[in-house]
């Protein structure tokens, strides 16, 4: 039998989604009215960001309501390193599991200067990993553009992939991975099996524009990566991300618009 995420690729149903940090300022001020609007757009998954640590169980019961009243689903949510630690990690186990959530995903590697630091970073998660196991749930890394850039002759983010259980989910992020000059397309096929979600954040060397650019309106090779994603990556679904924009709810629709000229409803 094929895996799920093939299958899936393989029949065209991979799921789009939407990173929540692109509409942070309409979240905190309306929950439920986001999300509502967000999947009457066209969405079918979302990724709750750190503030997500902040509720409490119940809380949590509330927002899968919403997510299941507004047909979404949220696949993963993104942490702070805390979050993987002892004090935090039954904390984040219980919400991840009320709403659903597979991937617990770290966010961030926090202050490092060398790859020593990774190396702790890499050690942390693989260490969570098997607890989260245990609950049902897997952990994953989320890249930013310092991961790219050499360190002591060697790029950061080959560090965390080595030294992680395969299992662990290399979530990609395109656009910081392209500002630091690196290939997307190349990591995604080095990485076989663990790119299970990527987040489809476009960019543009003009300093004017930068991550500005809506999904499709950047250097992006779109058809290229979504793909090798596809093809190798053993993606499972797609996260939009916008971080920069005027009207972010506006910017979300129209990424979502670029995104379906490629992988049509």
């Amino acid at each position: 039998m094929l895996p799920v995420a093939l299958k899936a690729a393989q029949s065209g149903s991979i799921p789009i989604g939407l990173e929540l940090y692109s509409v942070r300022d309409n979240l905190k001020k309306d929950l439920p009215g986001t999300l509502q609007a967000v999947a009457r757009m066209g969405y079918q998954v979302v990724e709750f960001y750190a503030p997500y640590m902040e509720w409490t169980a119940d809380q949590a019961r509330q927002v899968r309501k919403v997510l299941d009243d507004a047909g979404l689903r949220c696949n993963s949510t993104h942490n702070g390193l805390d979050s993987f630690s002892a004090p935090k990690i039954s904390h984040a186990m219980e919400l991840n599991q009320i709403i659903a959530s597979r991937y617990v995903v770290l966010a961030h590697p926090g202050k490092t200067s060398g790859l020593a630091d990774y190396k702790r970073v890499a050690d942390t998660l693989t260490t969570a990993s098997e607890t989260l196991k245990a609950a049902g749930l897997r952990a994953g890394y989320h890249n930013h553009d310092a991961e790219w850039r050499p360190l002591e002759g060697r790029r950061p983010i080959e560090i965390i992939a080595a030294n992680t259980p395969q299992d662990l989910m290399l979530q990609l992020d395109v656009g910081t991975c392209l500002e630091a000059g690196s290939d997307p397309v190349a990591w995604i096929k080095a990485n076989p099996g663990r790119i299970h979600s990527l987040h489809l954040k476009d960019w543009s060397p003009d300093p004017a524009k930068g991550y500005k650019v809506a999904f499709g309106e950047g250097v992006a090779p779109w058809t290229q990566i979504l793909d090798a994603a596809e093809s190798v990556g053993g993606v499972e679904y797609y996260l939009i991300e916008q971080e920069e924009s005027g009207d972010p709810m506006d910017t979300v629709a129209r990424c979502l618009a670029g995104y379906r000229k490629l992988r049509p409803a």
